[in-house]
């Protein structure tokens, strides 16, 4: 399987007095604001890091559920969020915090398969940055 998805950024003026908006093809995000506050303060809008930790997070919680149910388990309830760290100019973290209530599954197949999931993720395997997970597996 092979295809493209598309999202679009405009901006204007200087990096920190200007202002843009992030959109994407699939109009959820539809001339979102995007700002010097937004992405270091605490302005209301969006910002990269924000975006990156939506992308990784529903990457890897689709994919865990792909494993558990190719294991014969029906995931109840994944949760999943993506902490990103940015650092000095740089994204140097994400940590996937997970909890999930899988009946009948162990924890030790959940572990792995979590694991697995951290590992395989396409948004894991594209970003170049320390890659953390805490996983619970509630009920």
């Amino acid at each position: 399987m092979k295809f493209t998805r598309k999202a679009s950024t405009n901006w204007k003026g200087t990096g920190k007095d200007g202002k843009g908006s992030v959109s994407t093809e699939s109009t959820t995000l539809n001339n979102a604001q995007l700002s010097f506050k937004t992405r270091f303060e605490d302005g209301v809008g969006t910002n990269p890091e924000e975006l990156v930790g939506a992308a990784h997070s529903g990457c890897y919680t689709m994919q865990l559920s792909f494993l558990i149910s190719e294991k014969g388990f029906t995931p109840e309830d994944l949760n999943t969020e993506a902490q990103v760290t940015f650092e000095d100019g740089t994204i140097t973290k994400v940590h996937l915090k997970l909890e999930a209530s899988v009946p009948g599954l162990s924890d030790q197949d959940f572990q792995e398969l979590a694991t697995k999931a951290k590992e395989i993720c396409p948004v894991s395997k594209l970003l170049n940055a320390e890659i953390t997970l805490s996983a619970t597996l509630i009920a």
